[in-house]
């Protein structure tokens, strides 16, 4: 990324860190200003420093950054919000942590996109504040896609262009949508869909989110949901994620 200033002031979460030398942290954050960057912050896990409770994961922060030879330095930093309910559940931390993963794995260090910020601070404020998390993630992802330019096609057949009639269909992560029947039998790694689970994904698509907070899908319907969105996500980003496992874990009833 072009350096033309010396030190900046952002605004940001932070995405994750990883240690670095004898007392440094390596963090990757997403900033309001200038998109994703990689900033080291020098002596924070030292039990002194004033900084290391400002800058843990799902946290909001302002940051005042140097500009040093390969990586941003941290100078200053506070905290914004720290979405406290998140860090008290851990089912919570596991949806967080899915949706901060989710920004990581898709962008780059390539410049500003507010409206990507803007919706990571949304969700986390959600998922904070709300008991029932399936709206907001799912919410979440329909509009990370379409910021990221992975629009699934829900109301037209993706390999022929047909209008989608409401009976179950097929969806292919390979054509980037839902597939009618005809074609969906000639697509190989084509999943099957029924139309409850085609119209949540439509539902919360074209939306606001108070709109989609409306939606109350059963049981069934909701592993249907987050199924099809894995499998699509885990194509589009030729690996499979880490958080959902852990998801799976903290929310499987005994």
């Amino acid at each position: 990324m072009p350096r033309t200033e010396r030190s900046v002031k952002v605004e940001a979460v932070i995405l994750r860190h990883n240690d670095y030398g004898e007392a440094d942290r390596l963090l990757t954050i997403f900033s309001r200003e200038q998109g994703k960057l990689r900033a080291i912050a020098k002596g924070v896990r030292k039990m002194q420093s004033r900084k290391a409770g400002h800058l843990e994961p799902f946290t909001q922060v302002t940051l005042m950054l140097a500009q040093g030879h390969d990586l941003w330095i941290v100078t200053q930093a506070e905290a914004v919000d720290a979405f406290q309910p998140l860090r008290e559940d851990l089912a919570r931390i596991g949806y967080a942590g899915y949706v901060v993963e989710l920004l990581d794995r898709f962008t780059y260090e390539e410049g500003q996109n507010w409206q990507l910020y803007q919706l990571l601070v949304e969700t986390l404020n959600r998922l904070a504040k709300e008991d029932d998390s399936f709206v907001a993630v799912h919410y979440y992802e329909m509009r990370l896609l379409d910021l990221m330019g992975f629009r699934p096609l829900l109301f037209e057949c993706a390999a022929c262009g047909k209008e989608i009639h409401p009976e179950d269909q097929y969806f292919s992560a390979e054509r980037g949508g839902v597939l009618c029947p005809d074609c969906g039998l000639m697509v190989n790694e084509a999943r099957s869909v029924s139309m409850d689970a085609l119209r949540y994904l439509r539902h919360f698509q074209r939306s606001t989110y108070k709109e989609a907070k409306r939606a109350d899908p059963g049981t069934e319907t909701r592993r249907e949901v987050e199924a099809l969105i894995n499998y699509y996500m885990t194509y589009l980003l030729e690996r499979n994620l880490n958080t959902p496992e852990f998801i799976r874990q903290v929310t499987r009833k005994t």
